[in-house]
């Protein structure tokens, strides 16, 4: 379980690293706090930030349920998956809104990946 709780460190640690890009868009773009809107490129640092803790929501619980019942080797691979996934979808979100896919399915489909496969160890064990 220390790959699992390694990698959900560093999804943390990128979570707070987009949140100084948020920060240093801020700046930049002259978006004085606490207005989240002004200019188009600020707004998307700021909302890839946010849709990352939106994710971070079900991603972190579903790793570590995944890593208990099914396999923690497997859900630390997966794990890995979506932090590269979010890199892919901040920097395609802040060149263009529209290619932000990518990421948004490399860091999706493993967060469902691992719920599907909590509840069904979770369903197993209970057995």
């Amino acid at each position: 379980m220390e790959f699992v709780a390694f990698v959900i460190a560093l999804a943390l640690l990128e979570f707070a690293v987009f949140g100084m890009l948020v920060g240093w868009a801020r700046g930049k773009y002259k978006v004085a706090a606490p207005a989240i809107g002004g200019h188009p490129v600020f707004e998307r640092y700021f909302r890839a930030h946010q849709n990352t803790m939106e994710q971070l929501v079900a991603f972190v619980p579903a790793m570590w349920l995944f890593g208990t019942y099914v396999n923690p080797t497997w859900a630390a691979w997966l794990g890995l998956v979506f932090v590269l996934g979010r890199i892919v979808y901040l920097a395609g979100y802040v060149a263009d809104p529209a290619k932000r896919e990518i990421g948004f399915a490399m860091s999706s489909l493993p967060v469902v990946i691992l719920l599907l496969g909590a509840a069904w160890g979770a369903g197993k064990a209970m057995m």
